[in-house]
């Protein structure tokens, strides 16, 4: 008999049998199924003694019947020998299960939405919707205003069609307008598709709940709930029949509901969002492909944004690409340009603007006043000028209305390129010039202190700073604010701050020198020259000049700024730039090759740096001194530089080395290696390139521990030990540093002699 006790419930004349021991439907395949296996009957045994076809036994178990007719449910009850209540129950719900299927959908009432012909660029994406639905019951699609889930999901279903055979229906929320559409006209909508007549509609939320579960049982739907407002209009639609599907469309993390699979969307992929571009405009996006990457990156790969520009490109054939980028490049009109007809991004980004607290609009607003590309909750504080609570309150707010997006960084956020533009633009239109100018300006000055104090770490004489407990903290910030701190020095070059500019640049002197690929130095140190002249600082203008010259020392055109260094340096008498400047000086003409003026310039720099401190110039210039000779060919004499500088540094040792001296020191032993390896030494020189890479690696210097790492390997492949020499360029060609690096061919050529390479 039954296993399960089964209660009849009536909603508006549709009566649902529930398994009270689980809360479930009872459809009439699993009450067959269940009397059945209590019956001990295999399903050609049943069919046997019914005359009911195995065929339809089994589309009836598995629910791809929704009932069998009288006759048909009156032998199996025969056969099953059902008497009494539980015949009558079996009887019953093949009854009700076909009236339910009787109910047809509607036509013309919620239809899914106009979708275009092809979905250009979301296959990825598509396949994985796809996946998720068929085996989640609820699955939602979130993203930023434009990003196109609508249309995805409406392709989704029409794509699913065959899967879901008694109908694909949809409704559009209207979540971000200022009435989102109410729970009791969705469910009257939903059934009248569903084929319930208006009078078996009740007016109650909850009856209305009922009758919807009870028409899905047995069915195979699938409910598009598109733009939806949160959760409270969504939950009372998820609780469905096992064959049922909803897929949900939101701009924001409904994260308040359960048991629902999430599928997060972006722009766009940089080759997809041309292809979307060719898809509508045609020829003159294939005839000008680079033109149409230009544009669709002013289109920030926003799908909306794109329709938008090919609409407007296809309805004026005379238009060229590059007259609508001419467009579109001025930040402060492209929004207005990005139009046609009623297609408006800007409209787009409004309506999630206005569904957000007045405190989440403030801190949207302000956030405009970050330079770079993306930020943390320490500039969202100095922005929003509030405590860290409460400004991670609104943070998780517009994240939740994806107007900010999460970064690939951990605990880092950031604009679309075009909501960026936005919130500059409510940011001007509702705050007053002279609070945009103060909280701009709190925003930089943090940006450059906070960047001059990190700085500080890399000096040889480093004792720490007030902002930042260690040189890890230091690097740290330094990598994670890199965007923000560069735009803030160049916008207060802009602004004429002089002083700010200044400092900076000569504060990061000794962290450049580590980290060669961490900011664009020859532009600081070119504003930071400016500076200098403009306070008219010459001690400070020589320095930053050597700076210069640094930075272009691979391109060969260090010489003239290294020159006119000098030539300030002696009209202010300051000996300690003549020092440094003599050095750079020296350096160049050694990469060029001239051996004489190279060693001459060198030793005057040696000789002017004995009347200067140990640690901030001696060590630095006798250790480069050492490095050009063996550049030269002169690898005996560099090592006895070297090594006689080596052994002086045990004699200015304090009791507590700092790090940033550590690593000069590295720069010794690691010249101390190549000189090893010139003179074929290379076991002795495996060492010591070890243990200089070592000390760049506890320094956080990624690029000279892979440079290391290059030279080591270099060393254990003459020495024979092809396998360790295999594992450490492998490590060497993997650093992204590198890889921007000339030394990464080197790598690959070091590989290149290992055997079988």
């Amino acid at each position: 008999m039954c296993t399960a006790v089964a209660d009849a419930s009536v909603f508006a004349g549709y009566v649902v049998t529930v398994d009270q021991t689980n809360d479930k439907p009872l459809l009439f395949g699993g009450l067959l199924l269940q009397h059945r296996r209590a019956a001990g009957l295999s399903q050609q045994a049943l069919s046997r003694l019914s005359g009911v076809s195995v065929r339809a036994l089994r589309e009836l178990e598995h629910g791809r019947a929704s009932a069998a007719q009288r006759r048909s449910a009156e032998v199996l009850a025969d056969a099953l020998g059902l008497v009494g209540a539980a015949r009558v129950e079996f009887v019953e719900v093949a009854r009700e299960g076909r009236r339910r299927g009787s109910a047809k959908p509607v036509v013309g009432v919620a239809e899914l939405p106009l979708v275009p012909p092809d979905l250009v660029g979301r296959e990825r994406e598509l396949v994985r919707l796809r996946e998720l639905l068929r085996v989640h019951s609820t699955v939602a699609i979130v993203g930023q205003p434009g990003v196109g889930k609508t249309v995805m999901a409406g392709f989704a279903a029409r794509q699913l069609r065959d899967e879901f055979p008694d109908g694909c229906f949809a409704i559009d929320l209207r979540g971000v307008d200022e009435q989102p559409l109410p729970v009791r006209v969705v469910f009257e909508r939903l059934l009248r598709a569903l084929g319930v007549p208006e009078r078996g509609i009740p007016a109650n939320e909850a009856e209305q709940a009922g009758v919807y579960r009870a028409v899905l049982a047995g069915r195979r739907v699938l409910v598009v709930l598109d733009n939806a407002a949160d959760e409270a209009q969504v939950r009372p639609f998820l609780m469905t029949a096992p064959g049922c599907r909803t897929l949900v469309t939101c701009r924001g993390l409904l994260v308040g509901l359960e048991a629902v699979s999430w599928l997060q969307v972006g722009p766009l992929e940089d080759l997809d969002a041309v292809a979307l571009l060719g898809s509508i405009v045609g020829d003159r996006v294939r005839e000008a492909p680079g033109e149409a990457a230009k544009l669709a990156a002013l289109c920030g790969n926003l799908p909306l944004a794109l329709r938008i520009a090919g609409n407007r490109l296809a309805s004026r054939p005379r238009w060229t690409l590059a007259y609508l980028i001419g467009q579109l490049r001025d930040e402060r009109t492209r929004l207005v340009s990005l139009s046609a007809g009623d297609l408006q991004v800007r409209s787009a980004f409004e309506m999630s603007y206005r569904r957000l607290s007045p405190g989440g609009r403030m801190v949207f607003r302000r956030l405009a006043a970050v330079p770079g590309e993306d930020f943390g909750i320490e500039l969202v504080r100095v922005a929003a000028e509030m405590s860290e609570r409460d400004a991670l309150a609104y943070l998780d707010e517009l994240v939740d209305a994806s107007m900010v997006v999460v970064s690939q960084v951990k605990c880092r956020f950031r604009f679309h390129d075009l909501i960026g533009l936005f919130a500059r633009e409510r940011w001007e239109d509702e705050d007053a010039e002279a609070e945009r100018g103060r909280v701009t300006e709190a925003v930089l000055r943090h940006l450059l202190s906070t960047a001059g104090e990190a700085g500080v770490h890399w000096f040889p004489s480093a004792v720490g700073s007030e902002v930042f407990a260690s040189l890890e903290e230091a690097l740290a910030w330094l990598e994670q604010e890199n965007s923000n701190w560069v735009a803030a020095v160049r916008e207060a070059a802009r602004r004429a701050w002089h002083r700010e500019v200044l400092d900076l640049a000569k504060g990061m002197h000794w962290y450049a020198d580590h980290h060669w690929f961490a900011a664009p130095w020859k532009e600081i140190y070119l504003l930071g020259v400016q500076a200098a002249g403009a306070l008219g600082d010459k001690r400070s203008e020589a320095q930053v000049l050597n700076s210069v010259g640094w930075s272009v020392m691979k391109e060969g055109t260090s010489i003239e700024y290294h020159e006119q260094a000098l030539r300030v340096a002696i009209e202010a008498g300051d000996t300690l730039e003549q020092a440094w400047s003599l050095s750079y000086l020296g350096t160049a003409h050694a990469l060029l090759g001239d051996a004489d003026v190279a060693k001459k310039i060198l030793r005057e720099s040696v000789e002017l740096a004995t009347r200067l401190d140990f640690w901030d110039v001696q060590m630095s210039v006798r250790q480069r001194y050492g490095t050009m000779l063996l550049r030269l060919g002169y690898a005996e004499e560099a090592l006895i530089v070297l090594q006689d500088l080596l052994a002086e540094v045990e004699t200015h040792r304090a009791a507590q080395i700092t790090q940033p001296r550590k690593g000069k020191v590295a720069y010794v032993i690691e010249g101390i290696g190549q000189c090893l390896h010139a003179m074929g030494k290379c076991e002795d020189a495996v060492t010591m390139l070890a243990r200089a890479r070592r000390v760049h690696d506890e320094n956080g210097s990624k690029m000279l521990e892979a440079l290391m790492a290059l030279w080591v390997g270099r060393c254990l492949i003459d020495t024979g030990d092809h396998e360790q020499a295999a594992v450490v360029l492998e490590h060497a060609l993997a650093s992204e540093e590198l890889s921007r690096s000339v030394h990464y061919t080197q790598v690959k050529a070091e590989l290149a002699r290992l055997p079988g390479k």
